[in-house]
């Protein structure tokens, strides 16, 4: 089973098609990022939300060969991270790496190009590994706050901006711990809506869910698809085959 604990000590971790470097972000190469970046459904155009180091944008152009991605991050060193790591791959030519805001970034959107050339909307896919903790003790690093907390970018402002942005036929693809399921898809109950996709996390085959990958849609599905992945089993193997060096 491949781990990413030597992510957390080291500044740059290893893919098989690219690198990405990590020094200048809060959060490292992990298990979430990876697992988001490999399940995710695509499109022609895509937006990563919450770039940090690039790797999800990174992933999804190796896996979407002709699509092209806006990734943007309101942490500018991530950004410059993020756009190095993006440079130095093969897939230089995909991504368009933006500090800015979502909140920014959709008040600003149109239905067409902006003057810039950059595509702001609307999306076939969206992605993001959000902040998840709600009510919890802060970390004293500011960096890391913004990156793990909703203080920056809640829930209902998530969904917000995915309803802004979407197109009418895209899928919206998200990484959320078990104890924020539930909230997660009330918000986007609220926005309209609807579940597509359900993959469960875990970290072994007796204990419960610690993740969920989640997709949605704005109208129903008539079969949600619900599956259950186990770190290290058939389906994260095939899930990861591409990307990982050592399995």
């Amino acid at each position: 089973m491949t781990t990413f604990a030597h992510a957390m000590a080291n500044n740059f971790f290893h893919f098989k098609r690219f690198s990405v470097f990590q020094d200048r972000c809060a959060m490292k190469v992990g298990t979430d990022g990876t697992l988001l970046g490999a399940w995710a459904n695509g499109g022609k155009q895509i937006l990563d939300i919450g770039t940090g180091t690039g790797l999800i944008a990174l992933m999804m152009a190796q896996r979407f060969p002709n699509s092209h991605f806006i990734a943007i991050d309101c942490d500018l060193d991530a950004c410059l991270q993020a756009a190095d790591n993006v440079a130095a791959s093969p897939f230089a030519n995909q991504i368009d790496v933006i500090n800015t805001s979502l909140q920014s970034f959709y008040s600003h959107s149109a239905e067409s190009q902006s003057t810039d050339g950059l595509l702001q909307g609307p999306f076939d896919a969206i992605v993001c590994n959000p902040p998840f903790f709600e009510n919890a003790l802060q970390s004293p690093c500011g960096q890391r706050t913004t990156a793990r907390h909703t203080v920056s970018l809640s829930y209902n402002e998530l969904f917000r901006g995915v309803d802004r942005l979407l197109g009418e036929e895209g899928e919206f693809s998200a990484i959320i711990p078990f104890d924020c399921r539930q909230r997660f898809e009330e918000e986007a109950a609220l926005r309209g809506f609807f579940s597509s996709r359900v993959c469960a996390v875990s970290t072994t085959p007796q204990k419960a869910p610690r993740r969920f990958l989640l997709a949605f849609r704005r109208s129903p599905v008539a079969t949600v698809e619900n599956l259950r992945l186990v770190i290290g089993d058939d389906l994260y193997r095939t899930l990861l085959q591409d990307f990982l060096i050592h399995f």
